[in-house]
């Protein structure tokens, strides 16, 4: 029985990538495609490939880079126990969610700030446009 394959055109359009991104992916060491054809110059990619593009634009939606993507990804790769795995995604799962909770509480202050200055400047136009009202 063959196992499934994937051309890099395949994998671009089920993920809706070009294929530089996913050579890039490749260059970075997170897919690891066989070569035939002359010069080994036609990328196939197996279900393992795939499985690992996936979980890498997974960790991108989260904010991890493509290095933190990679040890992640690679650690599973390994026969090695479970438990340091998930400790160490947990620790850069944390650091993330720390960073996005300060950058919330960023773009809240500006909101904040923004909206008293909606005020202000409402308050303003009220004043600056009775007196013509008046005199009407």
């Amino acid at each position: 029985m063959a196992s499934t394959t994937y051309s890099i055109s395949d994998l671009a359009k089920e993920f809706d990538l070009t294929t530089r991104a996913i050579r890039f992916y490749e260059d970075m060491g997170l897919l690891q495609p066989q070569r035939e054809g002359p010069g080994g110059r036609n990328r196939v990619y197996t279900a393992r490939d795939r499985t690992r593009l996936k979980l890498t634009l997974r960790a991108k939606r989260l904010g991890l880079s493509l290095v933190e993507a990679k040890e992640i990804i690679d650690s599973y790769d390994s026969p090695r126990d479970t438990a340091p795995q998930l400790k160490k995604f947990l620790a850069i799962l944390a650091e993330h969610r720390k960073k996005l909770e300060a950058q919330m509480l960023d773009l809240q202050a500006n909101l904040d700030e923004i909206r008293t200055h909606e005020k202000d400047a409402k308050a303003l136009l009220g004043k600056a446009e009775k007196p013509k009202t008046a005199s009407l």
